[in-house]
């Protein structure tokens, strides 16, 4: 017997993925982080990262770094965890802890992910109306048909899922970088001195606890393990090294991107809102209007398709986390 026909069905081996070459193999195991990462820029990071700009400018810059690297390290433990057992989080869970602790853990679950789907379906609505001027009600429907059709690639196989992902969270970071670079501005020094943890001003407590609870998400904590379960095959212990040095960089790259988005958002918010006094800026709406009037109408497009995008991922991601 072959090591393809010993492997699972379905399931491309790490030999199979090298024959297509150093690049196209190198690719080819990149991919779950980015998916997982998407949770992290989600329309509820747009709020709180804005809030943060806005009304404190650079300061809580440390408090986005920390909790993005936090990130970084437990979504690498547990798309580790996935990767080296076979298994799920979910279902190593209900292995190794008694029904009361399984159901309490379930309970959890769900309903972080139907909270944070509810946040991400409005923030895409929200993208749709600013982008195409198409009412709430009927942007929230398509929203629903556009999620569950992204979730339906991945009946016909992990890699259109994650290239329909990866593809919708380029827009977000490509939407965000033409954004810092047209407001301009930035003062860098006070953004190396937003390194050095710090707080000040009434809200920055609450706005701390908001940025980080925007930023590490339970149900992506279990989705993650999930998404490595049926990969790729490793035939021994050498490829499963392999494969685990790869999962390494992927969560530095897909995770390190969605923290300098929500850097990015920061530092828009600080140098458009904080510095000229407008403070009191907030909600999603209200920051694609003036970003249309202080810096211009394709800005303000930039913006729309970013949060529209966030949206539409997210709760797809979101979706799939609750299944």
């Amino acid at each position: 017997m072959t090591v393809a026909e010993a492997a699972p069905r379905a399931r491309l081996t790490l030999q199979q993925v090298r024959q297509r070459g150093r690049v196209r193999a190198a690719a080819a195991l990149f991919g779950p982080a980015f998916v997982a990462s998407v949770a992290y820029v989600d329309p509820g990071n747009f709020a709180t990262n804005f809030a943060a700009g806005a009304g404190h400018g650079y300061q809580l810059v440390w408090v986005i770094v920390m909790a993005n690297l936090m990130a970084i390290v437990v979504q690498h433990q547990t798309s580790k965890t996935g990767l080296v057992t076979g298994r799920s989080l979910p279902e190593l869970c209900r292995e190794r802890f008694g029904r009361r602790a399984n159901a309490v853990l379930w309970l959890q679950a769900e309903v972080v992910a139907m909270a944070t789907d509810l946040a991400e379906f409005v923030g895409a609505a929200v993208g749709l109306n600013l982008v195409f001027g198409i009412a709430l009600l009927p942007a929230g429907l398509i929203t629903a048909i556009v999620a569950f059709v992204i979730l339906a690639l991945e009946q016909r196989g992990y890699r259109r899922f994650e290239l329909a992902i990866i593809a919708l969270l380029a827009l977000v970071g490509l939407g965000f970088l033409y954004v810092f670079f047209a407001v301009g501005g930035q003062d860098y020094p006070q953004i190396a001195a937003g390194l050095v943890p710090h707080l000040g001003g009434a809200d920055s407590l609450g706005l701390t606890v908001g940025i980080i609870g925007a930023t590490v998400m339970p149900h992506v904590v279990y989705l993650h393990s999930a998404l490595q379960k049926d990969r790729i095959w490793a035939a021994d212990p050498q490829e499963r090294h392999t494969l685990l040095k790869y999962n390494r960089w992927d969560c530095i790259a897909g995770l390190g991107i969605a923290g300098a988005v929500n850097l990015s958002m920061l530092c828009i918010a600080a140098a458009m809102f904080h510095k000229p006094g407008l403070t009191g800026i907030g909600g999603l709406g209200p920051i694609h209007a003036q970003l249309g009037t202080l810096i211009g109408g394709a800005a303000a497009l930039a913006f729309g398709i970013a949060l529209m995008a966030s949206g539409l991922s997210s709760s797809s991601v979101g979706t799939y986390a609750g299944g």
